[in-house]
């Protein structure tokens, strides 16, 4: 799906912007934006006066002009919103062609009877083998089976989805690849995740914040202080021309008032406000990730305390082993042996990282264990150790190998009459206080040494949190290692806080704590056990691989399962809001040059001496902008330019640093503000001297 997303400039998607702006004119459509809906009663309005003119045999220009770009400010604003959903489109269309019309093999019993996808309802039992494609969402209930997810996910490597565990869920469009498996629907037809998915992608099913909402009245109210302004000016002007005696002093007919409110209201961004917030969601899924509203990425960009879970996320997942640490008297390379020998079929990532770490050290390759007649020793969790017996020809016991749990071995060890060193005791003790794990090896009555075993820690990961820190936000890592291991990786990792030995019920305490304390929590899972802390979560990120119950439960899809991945999710959402508050910022500080280019003309000849054009009130024209018409134009062309010229900026957001909010908000005020005010300044003077360099006016 991330590659299939088409780029802003994409000319398909150009075209059908194009053609959306003109639908979206529909009075219905601009209600939802009051700050356009204002600004396209003003353009009819001079329509009507422009054609009044036409009726009583007077064409003027210079209305003309006015009407048109009047009509562009609201044609470039809904263009603006068309682009952004236009992505969103391209992307849905793409997910579309994941989404086959297929049939359903579905259980009665033990018969199958052949249906349309469609009419599977909740609780439904189908059965999926290779080649089929799954007909909705469900849970594997039975069997195990690879699956191909490339078209929700863009991965092409196949995922395993099994029943009874946290990897059961699977998505209708996906297809089985190997293997059968029975599935237990969990969406009615039309309301499957793809389904919902496409609609949100759309655009079609975004609610509006509530930043944006509250954005929203100010803007609001902002248009109507300058709406009863503007229209109380042809009052005062009235009355001043009459106390001059200079009728027709002041220009303040309904194309210049309407030209006036425009440049005034705050129009940049309530152009591109909508744009903005559908940009949010389409960055996310860009990255595969769905939100469910728009409401969870802006949460996630006021989020302060992230929970991640150590394995996956913090660490690589997989404890590797590092070292052979003798016991006195004994050898390392005999104890890499014995362990290397203990190893051979056990198929975890430890086990065959043992393997290859005597190999590596030693040279020690695998050997010829036949005449031996070897009996590996499977690891269960009663036991908590693995190892192998090794017999004669005639059945007489060679040797005895244990690998496991210190304590496990120390009991075996104890029961076969032997010892237990305690130089062997203090490694384990230091290994694990240094956030490793150690197992113990023995042989017959003696013990050989320790293995120590160490979750790597993601590379760059303790500088993203410390990106994270500047930011103002806090890192709890959630694990099920004991207190002193979880306090080594902590650590080594950079985190601030961690959660040792964390069951459900701590989770979520944690979290009502920390949302008790006036903070925003975001954190990830994947397991039905998850489910109540990522309902709680203000940003509950669930794992496409989890349960129905998990993804149900969140307010974000991850589709690649990368736990890694919430951080970059804070990042867009505090992305969003930094462009939300530069483009506003912007938006509030450009108003001023459009004062000082307007006033100016529509008063310049207002109290003026006899002979001359120009009053006293002329000395405001600072742009020394050529005249009265040029100004005006000058004004409401920027005006409406300004918006097609920030629709980059809205659609790819500001450049996002990992700041403090305070220092972000320095930089808004310094780059958009200032900026903001400087730069209409330039535009209006240059537009001017375009304009009657083409006798525009």
């Amino acid at each position: 799906m991330t590659n299939s997303a088409k780029t802003w400039i994409d000319s398909a998607i150009l075209r059908q912007a194009f053609k959306d702006s003109f639908v979206k004119l529909d009075p219905r459509n601009l209600w939802g934006n009051p700050v356009m809906f204002v600004t396209g009663v003003g353009a009819a309005l001079s329509t009507i006066v422009l054609f009044q003119g036409l009726l009583g045999g007077h064409f003027d220009g210079f209305v003309l002009q006015i009407t048109l770009w009047l009509w562009f400010t609201v044609l470039f604003a809904n263009f603006a919103e068309a682009m952004a959903e236009g992505r969103g489109k391209a992307q849905a269309a793409a997910l579309r062609a994941a989404r086959t019309q297929t049939f359903a093999r579905r259980l009665h019993g033990q018969t199958e009877e052949k249906v349309a996808a469609p009419e599977l309802k909740l609780g439904d039992l189908v059965v999926c083998e290779a080649g089929d494609v799954i007909p909705g969402d469900g849970e594997v209930v039975d069997g195990i089976a690879s699956v191909d997810e490339s078209a929700i996910t863009g991965e092409s490597a196949p995922v395993v989805r099994e029943s009874g565990g946290d990897r059961s869920a699977v998505t209708g469009g996906t297809r089985v690849i190997s293997d059968r498996i029975v599935i237990k629907i969990t969406a009615e037809s039309g309301q499957s995740f793809l389904d919902r998915m496409i609609a949100l992608v759309e655009g079609a099913a975004r609610q509006k914040t509530p930043n944006e909402i509250a954005l929203g009245i100010l803007l609001i109210a902002l248009t109507a202080v300058f709406i009863l302004a503007v229209f109380s000016l042809p009052f005062f002007a009235w009355y001043s021309q009459d106390a001059a005696n200079q009728a027709n002093a002041v220009n303040v007919s309904l194309p210049v008032l309407v030209s006036l409110l425009v440049c005034l209201i705050p129009t940049t961004i309530g152009g591109l406000l909508s744009a903005i917030g559908i940009s949010g969601i389409d960055r996310l899924v860009r990255r595969n990730v769905l939100a469910t509203s728009g409401r969870a990425v802006e949460a996630a960009g006021d989020v302060d305390v992230l929970l991640l879970d150590k394995t996956g996320t913090i660490t690589l997942g997989n404890r590797m082993a590092t070292d052979f640490i003798p016991a006195p008297k004994i050898e390392t390379e005999r104890l890499a042996s014995a362990a290397q020998l203990a190893s051979l079929s056990d198929e975890t990532p430890e086990g065959r990282s043992i393997v290859v770490l005597a190999k590596e050290k030693f040279g020690i390759r695998g050997r010829d264990i036949a005449s031996t007649h070897a009996t590996f020793i499977p690891f269960s969790a009663q036991t908590r150790m693995s190892g192998v017996d090794l017999l004669k020809t005639d059945g007489v016991e060679l040797s005895s190998i244990r690998k496991g749990a210190a304590e496990s071995v120390k009991n075996w060890i104890e029961s076969q009459g032997g010892s237990y060193p305690t130089e062997v005791a203090g490694t384990v003790e230091r290994i694990s206080r240094e956030g490793g794990t150690p197992l113990v090896v023995a042989e017959n009555r003696e013990v050989l040494g320790v293995i120590q075993l160490k979750d790597v820690v993601k590379g760059g990961i303790k500088e993203r949190f410390a990106q994270l820190r500047a930011m103002g936000i806090r890192t709890v890592m959630i694990t099920g290692d004991n207190p002193l291991t979880a306090a080594a990786i902590a650590a080594e990792a950079g985190v601030d806080d961690f959660l040792a030995q964390a069951t459900p019920e701590m989770k979520l305490k944690r979290i009502r704590e920390e949302q008790a304390n006036g903070h925003l929590v975001a954190m990830t899972g994947d397991g039905t056990n998850d489910a109540p802390a990522l309902a709680q979560a203000d940003v509950g990120v669930a794992m496409n691989t989890g349960t129905q119950a998990a993804r149900e439960a969140g307010n974000m899809v991850d589709l690649d399962s990368n736990p890694t991945k919430l951080i970059e999710i804070v990042e867009i959402g505090k992305q969003l809001l930094m462009t939300r508050g530069a483009l506003t910022t912007f938006s509030v500080a450009n108003d001023v040059a459009k004062y000082f280019a307007i006033i100016p003309a529509m008063f310049a000849g207002l109290y003026a001496a006899t002979g001359s054009s120009n009053g006293p009130l002329a000395a405001l024209n600072i742009m020394s902008l050529h005249s009265p018409e040029s100004a005006i134009l000058s004004a409401v062309i920027f005006n409406a330019l300004i918006i097609i010229a920030l629709i980059p900026l809205a659609l790819k957001g500001v450049t996002y640093r990992a700041k403090p909010a305070a220092e972000v908000l320095q930089n808004n005020l310094l780059i958009y503000g200032l900026g903001g005010l400087v730069a209409p300044f330039i535009g209006i003077k240059v537009i001017d001297l375009l304009i009657v360099a083409i006798h525009f006016a």
